[in-house]
């Protein structure tokens, strides 16, 4: 093992160099470890690909340090202006403290003994497991080896965005990069250097990491990109803050940007993700445009088509047109705001259909030319099936649709509380039941809801089919009710648009999907107050042919139901309500069965 002469007093002596950085001598170096630092091998990807985009004055964030290597090599040969480092394993902190001092790095780096987290419930602390090789250590517990668990301090990824403002990201965390990218807000990184760990998640996880990244427009450079670690960049348009997903407290989603000869592309396939939109006269991408759902980016930049419509005039880009219900309801309305804000004359609202269509001239279904109405639409609509050239395109930002922006951004809210359904009276009475069991049973729903509907009768409640009434009629009867009961399914997506803080809502499950929540959420926003959630599913009874959720069947507790429902105040009978009977159960599943065989 090599052993330099140390030139400061109090400090470890030298071991090895790496790209000029001196490395202490610690427990955790060994001949091999020493020999590749000095031959600058050592985790060489991850650095040659950091200092191929870390620039001059810029912020660098490092998840997992290590013996701090990474970090101390950009710090001294990139001039960043900072790197801000995160380790979870207690025993590295002293070495990289060394590490920074001996090499006078400590004005431009931070470590940190902390373990990053993101998305929702986060808690204080995680425990990670150390391995007798720091490498392989992670917060992920291992069954075939052996680990000793320790208690980390957590902190939020947001709170160290907001902090500290990254431009590029370095990312070393043992498998733990998959749950933070499914979480983590990307806004204002211009660079990230990841190395993926199959070994944790499999290849599916992988690639939904390269999904992830490729749907917040980072591009990876194959020059310094290998299968398991990734250098990857996208256009400084992108990196601004304001470039992420769709914020409900506003930021881009409320802005409004007006394109001379903009081209519109739509979608070509069924997938989820397109290269479709807006693009602008002179061939860029118009990021305004785009459509998010959740945190995917699903209409991305696209090659400008050969042959183009031409369409004169004025016009206010909707955006993505969906035919089912309720993806409509949550993903076509979010761009109406602009209505009330676009100073001038306007010809109409251009949308592209979701899908692609075999139909010349497509036109709106009865429900969207209703629920257009509600939304005191009275301009022109035109869905182009074509690309098409359009003279003077107005695009306003996504206010409303699935994920984060499901809360609605303040422009949304005032134009829904402006125009929303009212010139529809209320009609019917202080207690609703939205109810599915008139649907197909293939099409998904609640187990012994008619024993649940009879029940509510009992207590008053009008039993309402939504489906068998025009969409102004659902809306009325929506404004009347005080007490609110539904089980879950887009009618509540409607519903939610004339909710308001005087009606009590309970909705009860059917399915365990993020659906689910976005309906909850999105009550939640409109309304004023959170609904009362019934959870109160024995089984769900997947569909025999589809995966979709939104074709599954739950078997509720009814016990429970009831319980939950007595306590939230919608009922008053405190007799329990009985359980479902199995052979009832059974046989529903068995004619579902033969309905689809």
């Amino acid at each position: 093992m090599t052993d330099l002469t140390d030139e400061k007093g109090g400090l470890p002596a030298v071991a090895a160099e790496c790209f000029g950085v001196k490395i202490p001598s610690s427990p955790f170096l060994n001949d091999t470890r020493i020999r590749r630092m000095n031959e600058g091998r050592y985790e060489g990807e991850e650095i040659q690909g950091a200092l191929s985009v870390v620039q001059p004055g810029d912020r660098v964030l490092e998840l997992g340090a290590g013996l701090g290597v990474v970090g101390a090599v950009i710090a001294k040969n990139a001039k960043p202006e900072a790197v801000l480092s995160f380790e979870a394993n207690p025993n590295l902190i002293p070495h990289i403290k060394d590490l920074h001092k001996i090499n006078d790095l400590e004005e431009v780096m931070e470590v940190r003994h902390e373990v990053i987290t993101a998305g929702p419930n986060q808690p204080d602390q995680v425990s990670f497991h150390l391995r007798t090789s720091f490498l392989g250590s992670s917060l992920i517990e291992h069954e075939t080896r052996r680990t000793t668990a320790v208690e980390v301090p957590a902190t939020s990824y947001d709170a160290v965005i907001n902090a500290f403002r990254p431009d590029v990201l370095i990312m070393d965390i043992e498998g733990g990069e998959l749950d933070l990218l499914r979480h983590a807000n990307l806004r204002g990184i211009r660079a990230i250097v990841l190395e993926f760990h199959p070994d944790a998640y499999g290849t599916k996880g992988t690639r939904e990491c390269k999904n992830i990244l490729r749907g917040a427009m980072f591009k990876q450079h194959a020059e310094t990109s290998t299968r398991f670690v990734w250098t990857c960049t996208r256009d400084e348009a992108w990196a601004h803050p304001d470039a992420s997903w769709p914020d409900p407290a506003g930021g881009w989603s409320e802005r409004v940007q007006t394109c001379e000869q903009a081209v519109v592309k739509p979608n070509t396939t069924s997938s989820i993700t397109n290269h479709s939109g807006v693009q602008s006269a002179l061939g860029h991408d118009v990021p305004l445009s785009a459509h998010w759902r959740n945190r995917r980016r699903s209409t991305l930049p696209f090659v400008r088509p050969e042959r183009l419509e031409a369409l004169p005039g004025r016009w206010i880009w909707g955006g993505l047109l969906y035919n089912n219900f309720a993806h409509f309801i949550a993903e076509s309305l979010g761009r109406l705001w602009a209505i009330d804000v676009i100073q001038g004359h306007v010809d109409g609202i251009v949308f592209t259909p979701r899908r692609p269509s075999p139909i010349k001239d497509i036109t709106l279904n009865s429900f969207q030319q209703d629920v257009f109405a509600a939304c005191g639409i009275t301009i022109p609509i035109k869905v182009l099936d074509k690309p098409t050239q359009v003279a003077e395109l107005v695009v306003p930002g996504q206010g409303f649709g699935l994920g984060d922006i499901i809360d609605g951004t303040p422009s949304f809210h005032r134009f829904r509380e402006a125009h929303f359904a009212k010139n529809i009276a209320p009609d019917g009475g202080d207690r609703l039941y939205i109810s599915r069991s008139k649907l197909a049973i293939d099409k998904g729903g609640l187990l012994g809801e008619a024993q649940i509907e009879e029940r509510l009768s009992a207590e008053g409640y009008e039993i309402f089919h939504p489906e068998k009434h025009p969409i102004n009629v659902q809306l009325a009867r929506y404004k009347a009710a005080k007490k609110i009961i539904g089980c879950e399914g887009s009618a509540m997506h409607l519903m939610a648009f004339c909710a308001h803080p005087g009606q009590d809502i309970a909705m009860i499950m059917r399915r365990k999907t993020e659906a689910t929540t976005m309906i909850q959420r999105h009550l939640g926003a409109f309304a004023g107050k959170k609904p009362l959630i019934v959870s109160s599913l024995k089984s769900v009874w997947d569909h025999p042919i589809s995966q979709r959720g939104r074709m599954s069947l739950g078997e509720p507790d009814l016990p429970k139901v009831h319980a939950e429902l007595l306590t939230g105040g919608f009922i008053s009978q405190s007799e329990p309500w009985p359980e479902l009977d199995p052979s009832e159960v059974k046989t529903v599943l068995e004619a579902r069965m033969k309905k689809v065989a």
